[in-house]
């Protein structure tokens, strides 16, 4: 039998591809893409209960000083005027406390929000979380003494009277630093209205709320950051789940 060249057949079974070799399937980076359909706003209503909350803790905090006239300048009297509101001071720990905690969910939530939208590399998403650990950070600290003194004050023989009267300072001041919602505030507004990462409107509230609340804490009045910061939480974290479409 002519086994030449000629003769034999030309055809050769097809080459498979090794098992390392891409597939036309997979060639090219892969690409992937989160949707917002569907995504869960539980951040956002637990960022409209901290901003609630926050409220309450200020007035209570209001509250424990509505004598402050008639005692200031005497620390027997002032300790003895915080002994007859332990029920207010139980209040603004536990709202300002839960308040604190409940802010660090919407921090985690409001970065992830802006890192859908914002320009890659951004600032402005880490910034407007960061300004809401400050307020965090101010809650737990103003919240720390009340472990020693919201019992202890009922009882002024076994105080130092000028040591509650540090305390009824302490709570008067450090629970009201919401100055770093208005860092939050602002950077959000940036966010929103330069490079669309969130509805218009909320970038506007951002701007206004959170930038009264930036300027009255940065004042020697830092105080009164303790009246708009909350507010502004809460505005905005109504926003983003009841408003927001994207």
């Amino acid at each position: 039998m002519d086994n030449s060249p000629l003769t034999t057949s030309a055809s050769a079974p097809a080459a498979t591809p090794s098992s390392g070799s891409p597939s036309p399937a997979s060639s090219g980076p892969a690409t992937t893409r989160r949707g917002r359909t569907g995504v869960a706003r539980g951040w956002a209503w637990t960022g409209a209960l901290a901003g609630v909350l926050g409220v309450v803790g200020i007035q209570a905090s209001m509250a424990l000083s509505s004598n402050w006239q008639e005692v200031a300048g005497d620390p027997d009297a002032i300790v003895a005027d915080l002994g007859t509101k332990t029920g207010t001071l139980l209040v603004m720990h536990t709202a300002a406390l839960a308040s604190a905690l409940l802010v660090l969910v919407f921090a985690a939530g409001l970065k992830r929000r802006l890192d859908v939208q914002a320009p890659a590399g951004s600032l402005l998403p880490t910034v407007a979380s960061w300004g809401l650990v400050l307020v965090a950070v101010a809650g737990l600290l103003g919240t720390g003494l009340d472990t020693q003194f919201t019992f202890a004050v009922a009882e002024p023989s076994r105080l130092v009277a000028e040591s509650g009267a540090f305390y009824a300072d302490w709570v008067a001041t450090i629970p009201w630093l919401w100055v770093g919602a208005g860092v939050s505030g602002v950077a959000l507004g940036v966010a929103a209205l330069r490079h669309g990462a969130a509805p218009r409107w909320i970038g506007v509230v951002g701007l206004v709320l959170g930038g009264l609340t930036l300027l009255t804490g940065v004042s020697p009045f830092q105080y009164l950051a303790g009246f708009v910061g909350p507010v502004w939480l809460a505005v905005t974290a109504l926003g983003f789940a009841l408003g927001d479409r994207r």
